[in-house]
């Protein structure tokens, strides 16, 4: 049976009586059986980072700690440790972005919409699944953070899981949303270098807040990426470029915004490829 064949199915079922539990468990299955078959990707999504932290890491090594006032600490290494985090999330949030465009040009997506499966239950799947893939490919980041200095606590981890987990739901709705008027693979691509790169680069992964201009610091402050991201680096280094208060809160915003925005922009029609 096809996964259209499964999803239309539910008709004879009580999927949207049920408030679309079903609904979200089978797409969310779904969504990570599609992860786990797309290998070269999940390689990718946790490759990069890792290749770019440490180049990155040894090519600054010499150079005072690093760019963007980083001086201090355990070195410029255990600096990009919360960035090559967040990057993780951001690939994998991003492939689950195309996946959404590549559902529309199977027929998938439409077979969705038409079936009693709720919207939030397409929407829920899929920031699911890019939780639970990042989160578990952030880990192997955690592991590798003391070979750079960091010093890891259990509370540590696990308010450094929580920001992760703010991040992803964040940016994988934010990606959701800006694929559903995207009609092909190319064109966002184009719109992952204008928004989502600039987000990254703007949210302390490189350089820190404090030590940037006057008018990039306010721009950084301005990008919703930073906040989680800055609570994110206190949980592992003990640091950040905001206050706690404000670092948290912007990233229960950020993390609401990626679960309301997608089913917002998702009651309009579809954009056909």
């Amino acid at each position: 049976m096809s996964d259209v064949d499964a999803l239309l199915g539910m008709r004879r079922g009580p999927a949207r009586a049920g408030g679309g539990g079903a609904s979200f468990r089978w797409l969310l299955r779904r969504e990570l059986v599609r992860f786990g078959r797309q290998r070269s990707r999940v390689i990718a999504a946790l490759g990069t980072p890792l290749m770019i932290w440490l180049v990155l890491a040894s090519g600054f090594a010499g150079s005072g700690g690093g760019p963007g006032g980083v001086t201090d600490g355990a070195g410029y290494g255990a600096y990009l440790v919360p960035g090559m985090a967040v990057m993780v999330v951001l690939f994998t949030s991003i492939f689950a972005a195309i996946s959404l465009i590549e559902d529309r040009h199977a027929g998938f997506l439409q077979s969705v919409l038409v079936s009693p499966a709720p919207r939030w239950a397409l929407v829920g799947s899929k920031v699911a699944a890019v939780s639970l893939v990042s989160l578990a490919q952030a880990v192997v980041i955690l592991v590798a953070a003391p070979l750079t200095g960091v010093a890891l606590t259990p509370m540590g981890v696990a308010l450094g899981l929580a920001a992760l987990l703010s991040i992803s739901v964040g940016l994988s709705g934010l990606g959701l949303a800006l694929a559903w008027q995207v009609d092909s693979v190319q064109g966002f691509h184009g719109v992952m270098n204008l928004v989502l790169m600039p987000m990254w680069l703007l949210s302390g992964a490189f350089f820190a807040l404090e030590g940037a201009s006057t008018w990039l610091r306010a721009v950084m402050s301005l990008n919703p990426l930073t906040w989680p991201s800055e609570a994110l680096r206190w949980a592992l280094l003990g640091e950040s470029g905001l206050p706690l208060p404000l670092a948290w809160a912007g990233a229960g915003t950020f993390a609401a915004v990626g679960m309301v925005l997608p089913m917002v922009v998702m009651q309009r029609p579809v954009r056909q490829g």
